[in-house]
C-alpha cells in the first residue's frame, strides 16, 4: 500500500465558473486557471501521482499547452487513474478537504463524492470530501480564494 498527499490553490475572481469536484457550484466568483481549475480535482490527483511516483499534475498537463486550457478536471483525474493502471496501481481510498470561505459547498459534497468515485473507479463510500473555513483568516478566509488538501491510499 502506498500513501500519497496533495495540495492546490487558486485564486476567486469574477467572470469563471466555480467548479469543485466536477460540480458547477452557483457563485458570483470562480476559480482562476489555465484548465476550469478545480482544485479538489487538481490535489486528488497530485496526491495519487504522488502515491505511485509519478511526479505531479503540472507534469503531465502543463498549463502553458493549449491542449490543457479549459479542460474538465475531472476528465484529467480520470486520465490520472489510468497512468496509475498501466503501473499496475489502483486507489484504494481518497480523503479530501476543500478550504472556501463562501459559498458554502455543503450541499453539493455527495455530488462531488460522486463523481470522485466514478472517475477513479471507487464506490462512494471510500471518497470522503469534507469542507471547512479559515475563520476569515488570510486570503482564503477573506473570501479571495480556494484550496483542498488530499490523502489517497493505492495498492
Amino acid at each position: 500500500m502506498r500513501i500519497g498527499q496533495g495540495y492546490d490553490a487558486h485564486r476567486l475572481v469574477p467572470g469563471r465558473r466555480l467548479i469543485l469536484g466536477g460540480v458547477e457550484i452557483d457563485a458570483p466568483l470562480g476559480l482562476l486557471g489555465h484548465s476550469d481549475a478545480d482544485v479538489l480535482c487538481h490535489a486528488i490527483s497530485d496526491a495519487l501521482l504522488g502515491a505511485a511516483a509519478l511526479g505531479d499534475i503540472g507534469g503531465h498537463f502543463p498549463d502553458d499547452d493549449p491542449a490543457y486550457q479549459d479542460a474538465c478536471s475531472i476528465q484529467l483525474l480520470r486520465r490520472v487513474i489510468e497512468l496509475l493502471h498501466r503501473k499496475g496501481l489502483r486507489p484504494i481510498n481518497i480523503d479530501a478537504t476543500v478550504v472556501l470561505q463562501r459559498p458554502r459547498i455543503a450541499p453539493y459534497i455527495e455530488q462531488m463524492r460522486n463523481n470522485i468515485a466514478r472517475a477513479t473507479g471507487l464506490s462512494t463510500d471510500c471518497v470522503s470530501v469534507k469542507a471547512t473555513t479559515r475563520e476569515r483568516m488570510d486570503a482564503v478566509g477573506r473570501g479571495e480564494g480556494a484550496e483542498a488538501m488530499a490523502v489517497v491510499l493505492i495498492a
